[in-house]
């Protein structure tokens, strides 16, 4: 088994046709997909998809930007294999969704696509190798055993652990729908393991020798950084009444939410380059180190990703969180707001920073206006576990593998008490 891969694909609408395209959006979900157009659920390994629609705007330059199309999936499979399945399983689904972009086809679906596909600059995993499969099938053990146990009329509280253990197991072995929960959770193969050990060696490796010119030249990057943080414009400036409701409709229908945020990135050489470096930054240490549950201390994000548009004049992110949007830029803002300065303060109008990590997000009201201002409307967006948490996924993944491990008495309990 893989690890988890992603899926972004791009594409330029026909000049004239984003309206209808965005009535088409709007028929296919109120902010989560309703299967009318794509079904995702008949695609394999998919824990997320979106589609959305940017608007036509113009540049820092001034320079005309068309619409554009987003497909953006998380799923177990290859990304090849992703984009085969849904030019033989939703092809036509997908010609009344991209038959609005500039060179589309549908004798040319597959191609099509490959060349639109464009890649993450880093992407953030709550838990490596724990597939969509997995998530869904451990839920419903939890529903069986919470069933068993409500129903069967016993004080459970007033028995042994031990014994409740194997009760639950008796009722695991004796359906045959839980057959799977009698082996450990599946997980990356040993070639996935060794690739990812070796990376994770030899980005450092390499970057070694570039160490002491990169401590040379850090005086001189921090004045140009600290002169450009005072010169550069930050204005502050609020959304619409109008927009921040259609966004909010498009919110809050599941446990979980969709988020994207699009940004320009200042102007100049050094920006880019500083934006360019802070996400390798956050790719390496996304894939090897924060990649169990946990990104900094925020622990309720499923996924999300960094990626360049428009020949790295804008980004965006993407995730997918437990919550309120409300909650969630709290979370950031408590948590780790360091973390929000040092990628969003290289964007054009976010609140001013300091030294690239400090003061910008702790200007709350500022940052969240930035965000709403940036916020892409999500309209169709595919959750398979939508109603759980990133803590009920782990409590029930905690389940299933306590069936069989070896507990002391003391661990024994206190898997009683994950039921």
């Amino acid at each position: 088994m893989p690890y988890q891969s992603a899926l972004t694909v791009v594409a330029p609408v026909r000049a004239g046709e984003a309206g209808n395209l965005d009535e088409l959006l709007k028929s296919m979900g109120d902010g989560v997909a309703n299967g009318s157009v794509i079904d995702f659920s008949a695609l394999a390994g998919v824990h997320y998809a979106r589609i959305v629609l940017l608007e036509e705007t113009v540049d820092l330059e001034g320079q005309p930007l068309p619409a554009q199309l987003l497909l953006m999936s998380e799923i177990d499979v290859s990304p090849t294999r992703h984009l085969r399945d849904l030019v033989n399983v939703a092809g036509e689904g997908m010609d009344r969704v991209f038959g609005h972009c500039e060179g589309y086809t549908p004798g040319d679906r597959l191609g099509y696509l490959r060349r639109h596909v464009v890649k993450e600059e880093a992407r953030y995993v709550n838990t490596i190798g724990r597939t969509a499969q997995q998530i869904m099938q451990e839920a419903r053990l939890h529903e069986a055993i919470q069933r068993f146990l409500d129903e069967s009329g016993d004080d459970w509280s007033r028995i042994d652990a031990g014994v409740v253990r194997a009760r639950v197991r008796e009722l695991v072995e004796s359906d045959p729908e839980l057959a799977w929960a009698r082996r450990p959770a599946e997980r990356p193969g040993g070639l996935a393991r060794l690739r990812e050990t070796a990376h994770m060696v030899a980005v450092p490796l390499l970057l070694l020798p570039l160490l002491p010119l990169a401590l040379l030249a850090a005086p001189a990057y921090l004045v140009v950084l600290r002169r450009l943080e005072k010169t550069d414009p930050a204005p502050h400036l609020k959304p619409s009444e109008e927009r921040v409701l259609e966004l909010a409709s498009l919110e809050d229908h599941l446990v979980q939410n969709p988020f994207m945020a699009v940004g320009f990135v200042k102007r100049g050489r050094f920006r880019e380059l500083t934006l360019r470096g802070v996400v390798f930054a956050i790719s390496y240490v996304t894939r090897h180190v924060l990649n169990r549950g946990n990104l900094a201390g925020v622990t309720t994000i499923h996924f999300a990703r960094w990626v360049f548009l428009d020949d790295r004049r804008r980004m965006f992110f993407a995730s997918n969180y437990d919550g309120s949007l409300e909650s969630y830029m709290d979370d950031f803002i408590d948590k780790i707001s360091w973390g929000l300065n040092i990628v969003f303060s290289n964007g054009y109008g976010y609140p001013r920073a300091r030294f690239l990590v400090f003061g910008g997000s702790r200007d709350e009201l500022a940052f969240k206006d930035f965000l709403r201002r940036n916020q892409a409307r999500v309209r169709v967006w595919y959750a398979p576990y939508g109603n759980l948490t990133a803590a009920n996924i782990a409590r029930n993944e905690r389940i299933r593998a306590g069936l069989y491990a070896d507990f002391d008495r003391a661990a024994e309990y206190g898997w009683v008490q994950e039921l």
